[in-house]
């Protein structure tokens, strides 16, 4: 396993804010698309707000422990 401590971009600041940004977008794109869900569509809103906020949640703590979030490990994407 990587040591973090000598990953010089992990220990930036500012990298470490867009990445909570990034967090807070997708939790409150989750909250969204629970509000624009209807009944046709409730559950599979609620499916893919979970994943949304999970995914959210992921890069806030990530941001404050100074490790990488699942979103950053997936990469360019074509």
């Amino acid at each position: 396993m990587k040591d973090r401590s000598s990953d010089p971009i992990l220990l930036s600041r500012g990298y470490r804010r867009v990445t909570v940004l990034m967090g807070l977008f997708f939790m409150g794109l989750a909250a969204t698309v629970l509000v624009l869900a209807d009944d046709e569509t409730l559950l599979g809103s609620a499916v893919a707000a979970l994943v949304l906020v999970l995914l959210g949640l992921d890069a806030v703590v990530s941001a404050l422990r100074g490790r990488r979030s699942l979103l950053s490990r997936i990469g360019a994407l074509p």
